[in-house]
């Protein structure tokens, strides 16, 4: 068409064309409830109980989506602003965990699900990151070691997530820590910040460092097994993670850890954190827990219980949740037993205190007669009279020493050494009488005495 071809009017395109669509419909078929819509959203009724609402008391016919669309015009929602958090050198890390695939343990020779231990220096970007099969706290707190080591030192605060090694409960804004990483944090003295429940951007930083490792190491990577991925692994921190331009600070991030993080980090401690084990372990009727064949003593009150025993080097501690109810030496040879008399019922505990030595001790100090009394009993063979000894010392708890020291004298003349003999004495009231050839009945108070036996050997316990 050249310039002199008059251009057809508008009643021409018309009827070439036809008419042109009709515009979009503007109106909401919400429109008509807007009232009740505003009213529902006040008391913040969930969307899909609007619905129902207008269809079944309103007559509504329109859906979801009209009725999603007309609240998101008239209720827009506010942006989600996210706060961008500046640390100095050496005052946070990051850390988590992130799921790589399976490969082969030559420890079980097998293969398991494994997984990516990431810390990330949090003003640096610097990292630790390690391959391993279990988030269990003895792995967790390891972890955690060997990343102070290649570091140095230690940083000020330690965000974790809330995984069970690091976090036991989370009451709202109230967090219960697991002891094992509580004891290390107070043995490296750094701060536990662990983030709010289903909020991962509260440790940004870790995330995009497990994103970076994710898609730069692992992805379309193979290996042998956990060893290859780890000497890959730790290669790949120091000459690609390490000396790239990181996004966000613009620096490499090894370089800034050398020149400004690892001065400011606190120093190591002069031994390092140790725990050799966690686990779950039962209280037997006997008052003791099996731990490598070898039993540890817990309070009595325990028993039928499952305590968690924290197994170190040189020390066993038994807890009930958070609470310490035993402490023992560890021993390292099996068979032996750690018991701590006090753990048994106070009536157990007597009877196990009254050893023949102990029971002699005891006698001596109620009177002479009592004393013949005893060592005559533990002196007859064959037969091992101690239960009879200790029945006979627990008399004095019930009719005192002085009564007890002229039963056994009244005992003593009539040849009637027995346990049931002199109860029956006592029970008669026959030591307040004369022996034959006696005018008058032993004198009150003659063996009275200013302390009693259990007050002398309060302290002594002797382990069986």
């Amino acid at each position: 068409m050249d310039s002199e071809t008059p251009l057809p009017d508008d009643a021409t395109l018309l009827g070439v064309l036809g008419a042109p669509p009709r515009p979009l419909q503007t109106s909401s078929s919400v429109e008509p409830y807007a009232e009740i819509v505003k009213e529902l959203l006040d008391q913040q009724v969930e969307m899909t109980t609007i619905l129902d609402r207008l269809h079944e008391n309103y007559g509504y016919t329109g859906s979801y989506s009209s009725l999603r669309r007309y609240v998101r015009r008239v209720r827009p929602r506010a942006p989600d602003v996210v706060v961008r958090v500046h640390t100095l050198p050496g005052e946070e890390a990051q850390v988590d965990f992130s799921p790589v695939g399976q490969l082969y343990d030559p420890a079980t020779d097998r293969v398991r699900p494994a997984y990516a231990f990431v810390v990330t220096l949090s003003y640096s970007r610097h990292q630790y990151a390690e391959v391993v099969f279990d988030q269990k706290a003895p792995t967790w707190i390891a972890l955690h070691r060997r990343a102070f080591e290649s570091w140095g030192g230690v940083p000020g605060r330690v965000v974790p997530d809330n995984l069970k090694a690091a976090v036991l409960q989370v009451l709202v804004d109230d967090v219960v820590l697991g002891e094992p990483y509580r004891r290390m944090a107070q043995h490296y003295g750094f701060l536990i910040s662990p983030t709010r429940p289903g909020t991962p951007r509260h440790k940004g930083k870790v995330e995009s460092g497990i994103h970076y490792l994710q898609r730069s190491f692992m992805a379309g990577q193979e290996f042998a097994d956990i060893r290859v991925a780890n000497e890959r692994l730790s290669t790949w921190v120091r000459e690609k993670a390490g000396v790239r331009c990181h996004g966000t600070t613009h620096q490499p991030p090894l370089l800034l850890f050398s020149q400004q993080e690892q001065a400011a980090l606190l120093p190591l401690p002069s031994e390092p954190f140790t725990l050799c084990e966690i686990k779950l372990v039962k209280v037997y009727l006997d008052c003791h827990v099996t731990i490598a064949s070898s039993y540890y003593s817990v309070p009595f009150r325990y028993a039928g219980q499952t305590l968690d025993a924290y197994i170190g080097e040189r020390v066993v501690q038994l807890f009930a949740g958070q609470e310490l109810v035993a402490t023992h030496e560890r021993s390292l040879k099996p068979g032996t037993w750690h018991t701590r008399l006090e753990h048994y019922p106070p009536d157990k505990a007597a009877y196990l205190e009254r050893t023949p030595v102990r029971c002699r001790e005891i006698a001596s100090l109620l009177g002479p007669a009592t004393s013949q009394v005893v060592e005559a009993l533990l002196s007859e063979r064959p037969l091992d009279r101690l239960r009879s000894v200790q029945g006979i010392l627990r008399l004095q708890e019930s009719v005192g020493a002085q009564r007890l020291e002229a039963a056994c004298t009244r005992a003593l003349h009539f040849d009637a050494v027995s346990y049931r003999e002199i109860k029956a004495i006592l029970n008669a009231a026959l030591d307040q009488e004369p022996l034959p050839g006696e005018t008058t009945a032993p004198a009150q108070g003659r063996f009275a005495f200013a302390r009693s036996p259990q007050e002398f050997f309060a302290s002594a316990t002797e382990e069986v």
